[in-house]
């Protein structure tokens, strides 16, 4: 993990459209985002299920004040031509971003589980690194989401159309299916409070990941 901060995104593409977003996703977005100031890393991740084409972004921050910061906002107002034919298409879009506030384990797993829950563990570290204990668990991390922040009106916003929101976040990452299951079955025990209002336990395959220091390759 680096830095204070995160985003996380979800949505839905459609199989026509798959191509000309995943070429923006990894020529273009990806790389704007993260040579704007403040951000440190893109990780995109793809569902392991056939029947949608659903796609996990998490972008590290330096601090969750990068989320409403001037050189941020000044990228969601000015979408590329790229951006304003890709946004309208995405559909179950949810967005959110705050302040990561416990974070356990060593290194990243390419199988995780991202998680939107609606109530935050009464002690987040103890959780995460109970999670990363478990057999075949690289790291645990849990953010809190900023709702003001994430919800300035930009005109990126503007291009979407009934955008979810959620208070926290919980992503388990792993190095292989079994070991995530096994590690979600151990969180619902720990923290059914948690669990019992989260969203669904999607699994999903790392996909591509972009670090700030290699791109800026212009």
């Amino acid at each position: 993990m680096r830095g204070s901060g995160f985003l996380a995104i979800w949505s839905d593409v459609t199989a026509q459209d798959l191509t000309d977003y995943r070429h923006w996703l990894t020529r273009e977005h990806t790389t704007e985002r993260v040579t704007t100031r403040g951000f440190l890393a893109s990780r995109v991740f793809r569902a392991t299920r056939e029947d949608v084409n659903r796609i996990f972004i998490l972008y590290e921050l330096e601090t969750p004040e990068v989320l409403d910061g001037e050189a941020y906002l000044a990228r969601l107002n000015a979408p590329t031509p790229w951006s304003q034919r890709i946004m309208p298409k995405l559909g179950n879009f949810v967005r959110g971003g705050g302040t990561t506030v416990a974070w356990a384990g060593r290194g990243e797993g390419a199988t995780i589980t991202a998680l939107r829950i609606e109530q935050l563990p009464g002690n987040p570290q103890e959780l995460a690194e109970a999670l990363v204990a478990c057999d075949g668990i690289a790291a645990a991390q849990i953010g809190a989401t900023d709702e003001a922040r994430t919800s300035v009106p930009t005109a990126e916003k503007g291009m979407r159309k009934d955008e979810g929101f959620f208070a926290g976040l919980l992503l388990i990452e792993a190095l292989d299916v079994a070991s995530l299951q096994a590690a979600l079955q151990q969180a619902r025990t720990i923290a059914p409070d948690v669990l019992g209002r989260a969203s669904e336990p999607e699994i999903y395959q790392a996909m591509f990941a972009l670090d700030a220091r290699i791109a800026d390759y212009g």
